[in-house]
């Protein structure tokens, strides 16, 4: 005959053996919470994205600044303009998609706009709320990321 703290003992240890409802203590469930978020992020990043890249497609045709305008500035802006119209469009593909080098892609383009920012200001405009909000976002991209490869 079992005493009854033995069975209070057993009920117990059966108890943390079975497997809980909580999404909170299932790691699988929370796996595939991170990796959603994960996606929806990257997704409403490729939107932005999408909208910075043809930002630059419509200065390098004139939509937004005179026609010839682009042609008359240095060298060195007219790259960095199309530097951007072309990275920012393939990271935001990536972003959507949800893949690694799309947010390889997004990384290097956003470090690349805030390093010219701080260093010529002149070609590649980036406040002080522009470089904060780019900062932000690098970082809520590199916490979701973390906590999706870690499954929660």
């Amino acid at each position: 005959m079992m005493t009854r703290a033995g069975n209070h003992r057993a009920t117990q240890e059966a108890a943390m053996r079975a497997p809980s409802d909580r999404a909170e203590d299932n790691p699988a469930v929370a796996a595939k919470r991170w990796t959603f978020v994960m996606t929806w992020f990257m997704r409403i990043l490729s939107i932005l994205w999408i909208m910075k890249g043809l930002s630059a497609w419509a200065i390098i045709l004139g939509i937004w600044t005179p026609i010839g305008h682009f042609e008359s500035r240095s060298m060195g802006y007219q790259s960095t303009i199309i530097y951007f119209a072309l990275i920012d469009l393939i990271a935001a593909v990536g972003l959507w998609m949800a893949s690694t080098w799309g947010g390889i892609m997004w990384l290097l383009a956003v470090l690349s706009h805030l390093i010219l920012a701080a260093f010529f200001p002149g070609i590649v405009s980036g406040g002080i709320m522009t470089m904060a909000f780019f900062l932000t976002l690098v970082a809520v991209y590199l916490a979701v990321s973390w906590l999706a490869a870690r499954g929660g």
